[in-house]
C-alpha cells in the first residue's frame, strides 16, 4: 500500500484570505422611505424635520449603508442631508446597499496593501467565507495580486479554478 500524501498541504500555494481583512464593527443600513410621505414623495419641510428628530447617536461607530428600497425619485441632497446628520457619529457613510458599503470597506483596506510580499508566488484567492466579502472586493483583490503574483487562482486549494499566470520572461 503506497503511502497517502496530502498534496495541498505540501504546494506552495500561498492564501490570500479576504476574510482576514474584514474590518470589525456594526453595519446598519438606513432606508430613506421611512422619511418619506408613503415611502414615495419627498416634502423637504417634513423630511427635515424628521431628519431633526432622529436619535443619531444610535449610529455611533457604525458603518452606514444609505439606500431606498422603494422606487421613489429621491434627489441626491436628501441623502447628502442624511449623510451630513450621520458624520458626527458614523464610522464610515456610503450611499448604497450593504453590499456596496463592504465593496467600499474593502477598496479602502485592499489599496493599503504591501502587494510586493506576494511577489513570484503562486496565490490562491481563498473563495468561500462566513463574513460577507463581496464580488467586487475579490476582482480588486486579484487586480492588486497580479502585477506581483507567479500565478493566481480562485477558491479552496482543493479544488481551485487558475485565473492567471504571469508570462515565462
Amino acid at each position: 500500500m503506497d503511502e497517502i500524501i496530502n498534496k495541498v498541504a505540501e504546494s506552495k500555494l500561498e492564501v490570500f484570505d479576504l476574510e482576514d481583512y474584514y474590518p470589525k464593527g456594526i453595519r446598519t443600513q438606513i432606508d430613506i422611505s421611512q422619511w418619506l410621505i408613503e415611502g414615495f414623495l419627498l416634502k423637504e419641510k417634513d423630511f427635515r424635520e424628521c431628519l431633526k428628530n432622529h436619535d443619531w447617536k444610535q449610529y455611533q461607530d457604525h458603518f452606514v449603508a444609505i439606500h431606498c428600497s422603494t422606487d421613489a425619485i429621491v434627489p441626491a441632497w436628501a441623502s447628502i442631508l442624511v449623510a451630513i446628520q450621520l458624520a458626527p457619529f458614523a464610522k464610515k457613510i456610503v450611499d448604497g446597499t450593504l453590499t456596496d458599503l463592504e465593496a467600499s470597506l474593502y477598496e479602502e483596506l485592499l489599496a493599503k496593501i504591501d502587494y510586493t510580499l506576494y511577489t513570484n508566488k503562486s496565490m490562491i484567492i481563498k473563495g468561500c467565507s462566513k463574513k460577507p466579502v463581496p464580488v467586487r472586493a475579490y476582482v480588486l483583490a486579484a487586480h492588486y495580486l497580479q502585477p506581483h503574483a507567479k500565478s493566481i487562482m480562485y477558491g479552496e486549494a482543493c479544488s481551485a479554478v487558475p485565473l492567471y499566470k504571469a508570462p515565462k520572461k
